[in-house]
């Protein structure tokens, strides 16, 4: 009868550790960015899209982050395996919005996966990268 309850007990484990790996992949994984920032005003604000939505329509997901010690930490969760963007830049104003000179130049600093900074917006092709079951963290400088 031991045996048997035993038995039972670690059946019962390893079914539900299996249907909490299988949960934690339908549910994707989380991409962690580290934003170095020289100043403390403000915060960071962040956006991840794919490619039908980049710099085109609303994010997929959009967060903040206060700067502490030199840098803004930004996680977006549950994220699916596939292609994504990142941009962000740094509201020093609290506005929740970037701001541009009249001649369309930015105002406030601003970043982007993959670091390319060109002249002009960010483009896809320099932003995207890829995201399978493992959880990313990467680093972006504006």
């Amino acid at each position: 009868m031991k045996t048997v309850i035993i038995s039972l007990a670690i059946s019962f484990s390893l079914f539900f550790a299996n249907a909490q790996e299988g949960a934690t992949t339908a549910l994707g994984t989380s991409v962690t960015v580290t934003v170095p920032v020289s100043s403390e005003k403000g915060e960071i604000i962040a956006a991840l899209y794919d490619e039908n939505t980049f710099m085109k329509a609303a994010p997929l997901q959009s967060t903040s982050a206060k700067i502490e010690n030199g840098k803004a930490i930004i996680t977006f969760t549950e994220v699916q395996s596939g292609t994504y963007g990142i941009t962000l830049f740094h509201d020093t104003n609290n506005n929740q919005q970037m701001d541009f000179e009249t001649n369309g130049m930015p105002k406030e600093s601003y970043g982007v996966s993959n670091n390319v900074m060109n002249f002009g917006p960010p483009r896809w092709e320099d932003a995207q990268f890829e995201v399978a079951t493992e959880p990313i963290t990467m680093e972006i400088r504006m």
